[in-house]
């Protein structure tokens, strides 16, 4: 049996599906507001994982435009059945209120690099679709759902209902055959087939510190379905002290060899702080069948334990190959060509000033993930800005009310000068809170080098004229509001950190910023 060290996608990776085909195992997880969506690792040997693709990734399969933070992409289920990879995905375009609007779709694709078929919409009850496979050739569609009327819970349970394929939509009657446990929070079903039993796992709790995997089982598809008598087959809702927190939302598959596994969320929060800078990443439990039928952890004593990567991370991107490093994402817009371009400067990365940092629609911001809580982040930027509302540099960004930026401006004064703003989680999108010692003045110097150190929760911004000789620009930060639980709190915030490069322009000239490298630097 394969020893994992936990967790197995780190950084921002929630809401893991986990499927096989053949020999190869793949897990999905959600990207929410970032742009391509879905993102999919795969492995041979369950410990060792790379990304094989974002397949929702021009506007035909998926337009985020527009949708407020932590909306998007949530909850994917990746299955594989006939000879092709079937991925259900929810399109979240309202979070505030009683109503949300979550839109689910199915696509499939005979290949996970492949190209996917244009998305059925199957329906918008509720969110986290999950298709099953019946060994019949039936399939089933299920979602939680969200029931707005004020006088009820808003987790009405689990709807089930066939879909068609040569229809392209959901037939025959629809029933909610679970309405969850004591726990609440009902969401994130998936179901599976085991010998006489069809078995229900959901996630309960909440995503936050009670997040919880609960199983039920069923002889008949449609219920009723029989709590799991020990409950939770996971959860740290009971043990505060455990290095892996809020661990829940779980899917199962078995190996080659018979060895069952569960995919879970789960985040690793700085000390005693409640705050996960990381995001909610993925880990992998061995798991067994109890002799009365049920899932048990296999060793639950260390199954909340983290263990350090093996190897400290150290890369150097060179924008020059034509294509974005798969490392990075941007926000929203189907279009990269709207905010980006590695072809127009062949040695660099090249962003069109657009729409400020916190906006829905056309923020040009290219970054990537925060895996590490102590690391280091550079870049070398060219950009000549002639008024104030124009600006580039790095930003280390959790969403558009809670980031870091360093950049550079215009100064009427002082001509082009480096800043530091920074946006700190206020209710209100709209307030930012500039650093108030003076702007570094740049006078001409052509090329400037941006450097973010984050140890925990301290973080500093430095700048170099050389790359080699670095000053402090303004004082120590906090990058504990860059999390899950800053702000307006766990409940409403779902993605993680990352670190990239940024470009505004609101004179409408779109004046351009280029960016010949990027390092990131785990220490």
């Amino acid at each position: 049996m394969a020893s994992i060290k936990n967790p197995i996608l780190r950084g921002f990776n929630p809401d893991p599906s986990i499927c096989r085909a053949g020999d190869d195992f793949y897990i999905a997880t959600s990207t929410f507001e970032w742009y391509p969506g879905v993102q999919i690792h795969h492995s041979n040997d369950l410990q060792t994982w790379r990304l094989a693709g974002r397949p929702l990734n021009e506007a035909r399969l998926l337009d985020l435009t527009g949708v407020p933070d932590s909306c998007g992409v949530w909850a994917p289920c990746l299955s594989y059945a006939d000879g092709m990879f079937w991925l259900c995905y929810t399109v979240v375009t309202r979070f505030d209120g009683d109503f949300k609007d979550t839109h689910n779709f199915l696509t499939w694709s005979p290949s996970i690099d492949g190209e996917w078929a244009d998305p059925v919409y199957v329906n918008s009850s509720g969110f986290d679709p999950s298709l099953f496979h019946d060994d019949d050739g039936r399939k089933w569609h299920t979602n939680m759902v969200w029931d707005h009327r004020p006088d009820r819970t808003h987790f009405r349970g689990i709807v089930l209902q066939e879909y068609a394929h040569q229809e392209r939509r959901l037939v025959g009657p629809r029933k909610i055959i679970f309405d969850g446990s004591t726990t609440g929070f009902t969401e994130g079903p998936h179901l599976y087939k085991r010998g006489l039993y069809y078995y229900l796992i959901t996630a309960e709790g909440g995503t936050g510190y009670g997040h919880a995997v609960t199983f039920a089982r069923s002889r008949n598809i449609w219920g009723p379905y029989e709590i799991d008598p020990a409950l939770h087959v996971l959860t740290a809702r009971d043990r505060p002290s455990a290095q892996l927190q809020r661990t829940g939302h779980g899917s199962i598959i078995d190996d080659q060899d018979g060895n069952w596994w569960l995919a879970h969320l789960c985040s690793r929060p700085l000390g005693n702080s409640k705050r996960s800078l990381l995001g909610r990443e993925t880990a992998l439990q061995p798991i067994h069948w109890s002799d009365d039928g049920w899932v048990r952890l296999s060793d639950p004593e260390s199954a909340l334990d983290a263990t350090d990567a093996s190897e400290l991370q150290d890369v150097t991107y060179e924008f020059t190959g034509g294509d974005l490093p798969e490392d990075f994402q941007w926000l929203r817009v189907p279009d990269p060509s709207e905010l980006f371009s590695l072809t127009e400067n062949p040695s660099a990365l090249r962003l069109y000033g657009r729409d400020s940092l916190g906006s829905l629609f056309h923020s040009a911001l290219v970054a990537r993930r925060q895996q590490h809580f102590n690391f280091e982040a550079s870049t070398c930027v060219a950009f000549a800005p002639d008024d104030f509302q124009q600006a580039a540099g790095l930003a280390v960004y959790y969403n558009a009310h809670k980031f870091h930026y360093c950049y550079i401006t215009h100064d009427d004064e002082a001509g082009c000068v480096l800043q530091v703003m920074s946006c700190l989680g206020d209710q209100s999108l709209h307030v930012v809170f500039p650093i108030k010692d003076a702007p570094v003045a740049l006078s001409e110097i052509s090329e400037v080098w941006l450097r973010v150190r984050v140890e925990g929760a301290k973080l500093e911004f430095f700048w170099s004229s050389d790359g080699e000789r670095w000053k402090q620009v303004g004082e120590a930060l906090d990058a504990s509001i860059l999390s899950d639980e800053a702000g307006k709190g766990e409940g409403a915030n779902f993605t993680g950190a990352f670190v990239g490069m940024a470009c505004q322009d609101l004179t409408g000239q779109r004046a351009h910023a280029d960016f010949s490298s990027f390092c990131y630097r785990e220490f």
